[in-house]
């Protein structure tokens, strides 16, 4: 008959062998991307069941993952590259849009965080024809888009020389319409921030500022501070309103959501 000790040796090798096909299980070194149904092994599993398990990224959503996957098989997020430069505006003296683009230089992994929007467009206006000559000056409401758009214009005329560096236009937002709040694509969303009642800040830059005449299109500067101006968001012509002048300064001083571009 077996002595007590040749029981607890007995014990404690099937539990050694029991830990030993566990560890040797699991999805250590053997994560797959996609869905692979070869991509499989024998242990427990994340919802406490013995048996065939997975260690492929399709395990997550039929909930059959080995217990480890988590820690064997961790999340990466999407990582992109970033934003090329702004692309031309296209046909001189007509409204038009720019756009920028980045691609993906890691795709996400095992649920990690997907990739955001790959491209961007923003209105613009060149405001030189083909020949270095002036658009002829337009009359109408002042087109306004976000601040972040100023970050890719470019800062020098045809011929290399540093352009003005511009002023800033503050005005009292009187009247909006409710196509502004309401804007959710992305490279319009900033007409979310647009109130009645607060003080915004439009920059003057080039090219949209006119040397010849120190101004951009709908900016008021020859109208007092009682008149009702116009405006309209470029990217949302339903986006339009009234505003009043309220001073020209030499810089915009607003906070940045409130913080415009003449186009």
């Amino acid at each position: 008959m077996a002595s007590s000790v040749d029981y607890v040796l007995l014990l404690v090798a099937v539990v050694l062998v029991s830990y030993h096909v566990v560890v040797e299980g699991g999805c250590a070194g053997k994560c797959c991307r996609g869905s692979d149904i070869t991509c499989v092994t024998a242990d427990w599993r994340m919802d406490r069941v013995y048996g065939t398990c997975y260690c492929d990224e399709g395990c997550l959503r039929t909930k059959d993952c080995c217990y480890d996957y988590p820690t064997a098989c961790p999340g990466q997020s999407c990582v992109v590259s970033e934003w090329s430069y702004w692309s031309s505006c296209g046909q001189p003296c007509q409204r038009s849009a720019r756009v920028r683009q980045r691609h993906i230089e890691q795709e996400p992994r095992n649920s990690g965080e997907p990739c955001p929007s790959l491209g961007e467009q923003a209105g613009c206006m060149e405001h030189r024809s083909n020949q270095g000559e002036f658009c002829a000056q337009n009359t109408g409401p002042a087109f306004i888009t976000t601040m972040e758009f100023g970050k890719g214009r470019t800062k020098h005329d045809i011929f290399g020389a540093p352009l003005d560096p511009g002023f800033c236009m503050e005005y009292k937002m009187e009247s909006l319409t409710p196509h502004c709040t309401v804007e959710n694509r992305p490279h319009t969303r900033w007409t979310q921030y647009l109130r009645e009642g607060y003080i915004v800040c439009v920059a003057c830059q080039a090219p949209a500022m006119r040397n010849h005449s120190d101004s951009c299109q709908g900016d008021g500067q020859e109208y007092n501070s009682e008149e009702l101006l116009h405006w309209q968001a470029v990217g949302n012509s339903r986006c339009r309103g009234t505003w009043k002048k309220v001073q020209r300064t030499a810089y915009c001083s607003c906070p940045h959501v409130h913080s415009f571009l003449f186009i």
